[in-house]
């Protein structure tokens, strides 16, 4: 079968790009898969792709590159609908809701058309219009599931299939080294800021511990001058980006989350990549947070946002802190939790999608 996996950047640090690049990698091993992205921002994308996959574009806006036209939004949108009314593919599986409708209404009827979602509903307007012409929606959550099926009143299949992990095997963390990890975008909503005002609490009563950030965004310089203000230097780190965050949190005992609760993605990836490594995760109990993926008390700790919840976070990062055979429990049941992410069983239920609405 021919796929094709349409995306707005391929070049992204971000959970959705990662999980669009494991998914690619996997169904690359028995059939023809191309990643087709709207824009082309670097020379390499940020998150290594398989050799087996091929890599295509509809704009190149790297610096110095010629255009015939002029460059620009209206560009970029004609460019993509000449794009898709050429495609000669099986089936094509479009990343977010502009891109779903723009598949909707170019791609010929004869090819498969998926709409593949990770947040909330946008505003229905073109959503409700469009997305009946396609065979299916997948959402990665189960919330994310009703939330579609439920703004498509039965109009579209909804279907629920979650994130892929990397193919294995992955690192898995001995659960010695006093170390907290987080990663992913420095933005607002991924709330960085309570992260390391709980870790303040959490470095007077445990010095020894570290917290470890990775990543990269426009939050940083204000993340700095809180780590400063609260003299946390020699116990908060700023890691960089890295394409391997699984490897990264494989060297902690600890993953933390603290996202904020109107976040219009779910921290999956993180989440995810956190308990295959063997590593239980604390997280905010937010209606779009860990608690869709983390089991309280078998794969890791929710707390309740509100109130003290600087605090809160605070003493369940203590209590996991000072007790090793919780935090082994904990790991022990978020690698069980992993299993089903594994990147050949999320495969084989697109395979089966896939050829189910062909037929």
């Amino acid at each position: 079968m021919r796929i094709c996996l349409l995306v707005p950047s391929i070049c992204g640090m971000r959970g959705d790009v990662r999980s669009v690049v494991n998914l690619a990698g996997e169904l690359a091993e028995r059939h023809e898969v191309e990643i087709l992205s709207v824009r082309r921002h670097r020379d390499r994308p940020f998150f290594p792709i398989s050799a087996k996959v091929r890599l295509s574009w509809v704009v190149d806006d790297r610096p110095g590159v010629r255009h015939l036209l002029p460059r620009g939004q209206v560009h970029a949108e004609v460019a993509l609908w000449r794009r898709l009314r050429a495609l000669r593919t099986d089936a094509v599986v479009s990343t977010r809701p502009g891109l779903s409708v723009q598949v909707a209404r170019h791609v010929p009827r004869e090819t498969v058309r998926v709409a593949r979602e990770w947040g909330r509903p946008s505003p229905p307007g073109p959503i409700t219009k469009f997305y009946p012409r396609l065979d299916a929606v997948v959402a990665a959550t189960e919330r994310g599931r009703q939330d579609w099926d439920h703004l498509l009143h039965g109009g579209a299949d909804v279907r629920l299939i979650p994130d892929a992990l990397p193919a294995g095997p992955w690192p898995r963390s001995r659960m010695d080294n006093r170390i907290v990890a987080a990663g992913g975008r420095w933005v607002p909503v991924k709330a960085y800021d309570r992260l390391i005002r709980a870790f303040a609490v959490v470095a007077d009563k445990r010095p020894d511990w570290r917290l470890r950030l990775y990543g990269g965004g426009p939050e940083e310089r204000r993340l700095r001058s809180l780590v400063q203000d609260l003299n946390l230097h020699n116990h908060v780190y700023f890691m960089g980006t890295t394409s391997d965050l699984s490897g990264e949190f494989a060297k902690a005992s600890i993953v933390a989350v603290t996202s904020r609760a109107e976040t219009p993605q779910t921290p999956g990836m993180t989440v995810i990549e956190a308990m295959a490594s063997g590593v239980p995760v604390i997280g905010f109990d937010s209606p779009s947070g860990p608690g869709e993926f983390v089991v309280e008390g078998r794969s890791g700790v929710l707390v309740a946002e509100g109130g003290a919840e600087i605090e809160a976070y605070a003493g369940a990062l203590l209590a996991l802190i000072d007790d090793e055979r919780r935090r082994r429990e904990l790991a022990a049941g978020a690698l069980g939790a992993a299993a089903v992410h594994t990147a050949p069983v999320v495969a084989e239920q697109w395979e089966k999608l896939l050829t189910s609405s062909s037929s």
